[in-house]
């Protein structure tokens, strides 16, 4: 009996049924360029910087920490046109997960590798945000002091194990409820359909370019090049412990661009 003739069993085909279920598992592709361009806009453009711009600084021991930040922007830079790359040859879902998988192989080391990036992501990206937070707590305690009002301070030693001992410090001021508030609004604001995730981050992204706006005005306004430029002795002198502030002043600026 042919195919088309009536009261036939419909045909299951193992390869089309599979190709169907693939079909209706694709996750839906709700952002499109300009939305995709403004969220890597304001995840790249963060609190960072200016968080860790004394650490930066301290690290190169004076204004050449601006060396620091360059280098770190190229690296920074490569590191993203890779991405880009990749992005361009795996249109997929699962970023980083799935170049992994797919690059060592999705049956042998890239199982694993895969894994690992999830579970490690797990811990950094909580971090990420919640550092994002602290800072957000900490510019607001210039807007209002009396946020940095300490209401609990405690140190305590923590040994650890091939690593020696470290010292915890935990502080509790009202800026910490500000930044445990600021949290809980971001972990709200995500809980939503991507289309909405789009949306938002294209208002975000008008509260981040006009930032990025005050700040430049601001520097301009109120540039001083006796301080800008004043280099301590030997600032520029190829010595171990130039290039060790240097490799410093890069880790921390590079973690703030890929962060």
């Amino acid at each position: 009996m042919s195919p088309g003739n009536p009261g036939e069993e419909p045909s299951h085909s193992p390869g089309r049924a599979d190709s169907t279920r693939r079909e209706t598992e694709q996750l839906v592709r709700g952002i499109g360029l300009t939305q995709a361009t403004t969220l890597n806009m304001i995840d790249m453009i963060g609190v960072g910087p200016f968080v860790t711009m004394p650490l930066v600084i301290a690290a190169a021991g004076g204004p050449q920490a601006m060396l620091g930040w360059v280098l770190g922007a190229l690296l920074a830079l490569c590191d993203g046109l890779v991405w880009a790359e990749l992005g361009a040859a795996i249109p997929d879902a699962g970023g980083s997960y799935r170049y992994l998988s797919e690059i060592y192989g999705p049956k042998s080391l890239g199982r694993l590798l895969s894994f690992l990036f999830i579970w490690q992501l797990s811990f950094s990206a909580p971090l990420s945000i919640a550092s994002g937070c602290i800072g957000l707590a900490q510019y607001a305690g210039y807007l209002w002091p009396q946020l940095q009002r300490t209401i609990e301070l405690h140190t305590a030693q923590l040994g650890v194990p091939l690593l020696g001992r470290f010292e915890v410090t935990v502080l509790v001021m009202p800026a910490t409820g500000i930044a445990i508030v600021t949290a809980a609004l971001v972990v709200f604001l995500l809980y939503r359909r991507i289309t909405a995730i789009g949306r938002l981050a294209e208002l975000l992204w008008i509260g981040v370019v006009i930032t990025l706006g005050w700040v430049i005005v601001a520097g301009l306004t109120h540039f001083s090049a006796a301080r800008a430029f004043d280099f301590p002795p030997d600032a520029f002198r190829l010595s171990p412990s130039f290039f060790l502030g240097l490799g410093s002043a890069m880790l921390i600026s590079t973690y703030d661009y890929w962060v």
